[in-house]
């Protein structure tokens, strides 16, 4: 390890260049059986050498059972969540349950939050979507206020909490807070107010752009871009199927820009792909989900993730963590993965570490 604890890769680089980041694997509770199952993951992800395991929550299982068995059977993995959403626990449960991963973990967790989506709040959870960054911003907040203080007293726009005191000892360095956002203001929220950006489905100019809006938003929160943890998001496959690699990766990214609601799909087209939201977005109207992945050009699939053979993959992570600001790459499987197709994925990640 260099000393400020970015990976440093060296014979594995193209060309001799050093990569100074860390790999991190996201994976899906959708794909596993059991909790124990992602125990499981996580031990071999530590053996592969990945730097850290995430996994989302959506309308699944609860993320803290499986994250703490997690936790529980591994030593040096860090353990995140990719993202909580502010309107499914009060912000004293959300702080309860970083603090609660902490120690679960020896330290190892950091917090992820998010503003979460229309369909997440309303259809799920039962709650108006309103407000959702100044949400967040109040959520940041009250968490820090437990943090620091050992109370979620506060006084907001949206919260208004008379405070209790948390029953145990606050821990000196607690959770790293880390945001999931796309648009130039919630990017520059996170910069302010947070610890690290995990940002979805930007090309390597969309990124370079976004990471302007986070760098203002440091330095309104008087820190320096070197002091967030960096972590974008892919989703990617390597197989020495090419084609059936690529298939599967063009059908995960058409159907996140058409059909995951509005967010994803507006971003993409802001960084210069308007044209082919447009059209994926048609083809979902009548739940054509082949055209949607037809509409989607090899151009913008090259752009967004590392599929194809297990060499190609290799070489486009290690190009997409060259970008200026990037700590970590965080890679994620597509849909319809097998097992198999996991493993190489997993093994050739792996031997750029």
């Amino acid at each position: 390890m260099i000393d400020d604890g970015k990976r440093a890769i060296g014979s594995n680089d193209v060309e001799g260049i050093t990569m100074n980041a860390e790999l991190d694997l996201l994976i899906r509770l959708n794909d596993y059986e059991r909790p124990q199952d992602v125990a499981e993951r996580a031990v071999q992800a530590e053996e592969l050498g990945f730097d850290r395991l995430t996994v989302g929550e959506t309308t699944g299982w609860n993320i803290v059972p499986p994250l703490t068995l997690a936790a529980d059977r591994t030593d040096e993995l860090g353990i995140s969540n990719d993202v909580i959403s502010p309107y499914g626990r009060s912000p004293a449960m959300l702080a309860q349950t970083a603090l609660t991963m902490h120690d679960a973990s020896g330290g190892r967790f950091r917090f992820g939050l998010g503003p979460s989506s229309p369909a997440i709040t309303e259809r799920w959870h039962g709650e108006e979507f309103d407000r959702p960054l100044r949400r967040t911003r109040e959520t940041i907040e009250i968490v820090r206020a437990v943090y620091e203080e050992g109370t979620p007293a506060y006084e907001g726009e949206i919260f208004d909490i008379a405070g209790l005191n948390y029953e145990r000892e606050v821990p000196e360095s607690p959770p790293p807070i880390d945001l999931g956002t796309l648009g130039p203001k919630a990017t520059e929220m996170a910069g302010r107010f947070g610890d690290g950006w995990a940002p979805q489905l930007f090309t390597n100019d969309g990124l370079e752009e976004r990471l302007e809006d986070l760098e203002r938003g440091a330095e309104l929160g008087d820190k320096d871009l070197d002091d967030l943890r960096v972590a974008p998001i892919v989703r990617g496959i390597a197989s020495e199927d090419r084609e059936a690699a690529r298939a599967k990766a063009r059908g995960t990214l058409a159907f996140m820009l058409g059909a995951y609601g509005p967010y994803y799909g507006n971003s993409v087209a802001e960084q210069g792909y308007a044209d082919v939201v447009e059209d994926v977005r048609a083809a979902w109207q009548d739940r054509d989900t082949d055209a949607m992945a037809a509409a989607l050009p090899d151009e913008l699939l090259d752009e967004l993730a590392p599929a194809g053979t297990p060499e190609e993959v290799r070489e486009w992570v290690e190009e997409y963590a060259d970008t200026e600001g990037v700590d970590a790459v965080r890679i994620g499987f597509v849909n319809e993965m097998t097992e198999d197709e996991k493993e190489t994925t997993m093994e050739a990640i792996a031997e750029i570490i």
